[in-house]
């Protein structure tokens, strides 16, 4: 894909984005002992995370023939 190739500073934003998101979450997640919620925040902050090296991973990716 030449678009996340084209557009490094934007990637580099989302990124940064989902990253920042990502550890708040988990952080925050991990405040809520014994709850329920804690959990599901904390997968959400897990699920930014993967979002973030998702992206950072994409210019890598060899093109499908």
């Amino acid at each position: 894909m030449k678009f996340w190739k084209e557009h490094a500073s934007l990637r580099l934003i989302i990124i940064a984005v989902f990253f920042v998101l990502g550890l708040g979450l988990v952080f925050g997640g991990f405040g809520m002992p014994g709850k329920l919620s804690g959990l599901g925040i904390m997968i959400v902050g897990v699920i930014f995370l993967l979002a973030a090296l998702m992206i950072y991973n994409k210019p890598f990716e060899d093109p499908k023939r």
